[in-house]
């Protein structure tokens, strides 16, 4: 077969092929654009009745182009598959492209040149490359006006990048080397409601009082895995979700979640707090429903919100369980128990030093309760 032939199946009697050069004068264009190979499409097989059209004259505005290294299916045209290939750069991407995935590869660097036709990209995984914040060209990523999710997991980056595009709304940055966090990194990134820093090298120092400034609508954030001896400070008002287990966390400031008065799940298993360490009001915040204090050094039963539906307390140091101060009565006079009382209904104490009895006087507190470990 010749470049620039139109192969058609023969419609007279037999079995066979029939070719016609696209001198001819045929315009009839059937299936997809192939690649290199005879009846290929991208790295796989096409159908019968391609235009085969020489590689060196495709360009990435082509409604069919697909780099040489990647796999682009047919069934899901503004994906492009590279993950995978041992690839050392990111090749130029489609200008129809919306979701790349370019992980586990040796990528070091991204550059703007192979994005500049990609003004419609909303997913970018390169996560498992070996992308350093030297290799990152200060346009590359802001150009990307609709990007919503960025994955960059498992690289070997020491800060989070900066600039970013205003449209993010996911940032995974977890297992890289990440120490500092520049001033106004967030500024401009009202979107963003999801950011995964857990399980880099993050220290108390890398946070200044405005370093979460502008992240008007996080709702989950993820500092698990660091090495954190305080509560970072100042977090976004609208975070439902903190997860920073893992530390060396030693105590929570008074008042601390005045600020976040949204915040729903709250972990904080394998830390170093003690009862010093808290709060006078413990965890008696409302908006809880899901606490996780596992593996720390608490002595004593905190207080709790009525509101609270789960609580892990194992492999701690308590030895009592003192209803009296635990139990969160809100009841008021004629009110149902069940609906107005305490909602927790998950409670694990085991690995403790409290002996038995177990207080009945707990059952008859939470009323609600389903699963008791101890």
């Amino acid at each position: 077969m010749r470049v620039g032939e139109l192969v058609l199946p023969f419609v007279g009697s037999g079995i066979g092929w029939a070719s016609q050069d696209r001198a001819a004068g045929l315009t009839l264009m059937v299936g997809v654009w192939e690649s290199r190979q005879p009846d290929t499409v991208c790295g796989h097989r096409g159908e019968a009745g391609l235009w085969v059209q020489d590689p060196e004259e495709w360009d990435v505005h082509d409604d069919f182009y697909c780099p040489r290294e990647c796999f682009c299916p047919p069934s899901f045209p503004t994906a492009l598959y590279c993950e995978n290939r041992g690839l050392t750069e990111i090749p130029a991407i489609p200008s129809r492209i919306r979701y790349l995935y370019l992980e586990n590869n040796l990528i070091e660097t991204i550059p703007e040149k192979p994005f500049e036709n990609a003004t419609q990209l909303r997913w970018i995984n390169l996560n498992k490359n070996k992308i350093t914040n030297y290799g990152i060209e200060k346009g590359a990523l802001s150009q990307l006006k609709k990007l919503l999710f960025l994955f960059l997991e498992d690289n070997e980056l020491e800060e989070v990048p900066s600039p970013l595009p205003r449209s993010l709304e996911q940032l995974q940055l977890a297992r890289n080397k990440v120490s500092s966090i520049p001033q106004g990194t967030f500024s401009n990134l009202e979107n963003l409601t999801l950011l995964d820093l857990q399980h880099n090298k993050l220290l108390d120092n890398a946070f200044q009082r405005d370093t979460f400034k502008g992240l008007k609508n996080l709702m989950q954030l993820n500092m698990a895995k660091n090495a954190l001896r305080n509560m970072p400070p100042r977090l976004p008002a609208n975070t439902m979700q903190l997860f920073l287990d893992n530390n060396s966390i030693e105590g929570i400031p008074e008042n601390y979640f005045n600020v976040i008065p949204k915040v729903a799940f709250l972990r904080l298993n394998h830390n170093k707090l003690s009862d010093a360490g808290l709060p006078s009001r413990g965890f008696d915040v409302s908006s809880i429903l899901d606490l996780q204090l596992s593996h720390n050094q608490l002595t004593n039963f905190p207080r709790i919100n009525a509101n609270l539906q789960h609580l892990h307390l194992d492999h701690n140091k308590i030895k009592n369980v003192n209803m009296s101060v635990i139990c969160p009565t809100t009841l008021r006079a004629g009110q149902d128990a069940f609906l107005h009382g305490p909602q927790l209904s998950y409670l694990r104490l085991d690995g403790n030093e409290i002996k038995p009895p177990i207080p009945m006087d707990l059952v008859a507190c939470f009323k609600l309760l389903q699963a008791f470990i101890i």
